[in-house]
């Protein structure tokens, strides 16, 4: 999760909100991605398809059996589809997103027997931490 958190902090020093994500399989990061869907003026950039795009990438294959992904926020209902496309494993996320989280909190795709996919979901993991960044940026934000 530490190295989510950097990622988070890469896509705020470029204005974006801070959400990072890294993907590892058999102990070795296969992918990893910040927020930036200004920069790349894309609504799909989250952190999580970034980072599983390079995953992918990194594979040579669109299905990632085996891999766990950790991101700093809980992920909404796109980043969800996507792990569940490629066959994520294991998600470990920092803070609870009660406005459009998808794995737990507004809603619980990754779990729903029925689809044809089931991800295991560890939350809350560093929750102090990957809420306070997002805090601090929305505060600087505000301009409070």
């Amino acid at each position: 999760m530490a190295l989510a958190l950097d990622e988070a902090r890469r896509a705020a020093v470029i204005g974006e909100v801070p959400v990072g994500a890294v993907i590892v399989r058999d102990g070795m990061i296969i992918g990893a991605g910040h927020n930036q869907p200004i920069a790349a003026i894309d609504p799909t950039a989250h952190a999580e398809i970034v980072a599983l795009r390079a995953a992918a990438a990194a594979s040579s294959s669109y299905r990632l059996p085996g891999a766990v992904l950790y991101v700093t926020i809980e992920p909404c209902v796109m980043c969800v589809g996507a792990m569940l496309q490629a066959r994520i494993a294991r998600l470990v996320y920092g803070a609870r997103d009660e406005k459009a989280g998808a794995l737990g909190s507004v809603y619980d795709i990754g779990r729903d027997g029925r689809l044809n996919h089931r991800i295991e979901v560890v939350s809350s993991v560093m929750e102090s931490e990957c809420g306070a960044i997002l805090r601090e940026f929305f505060k600087i934000r505000r301009g409070e």
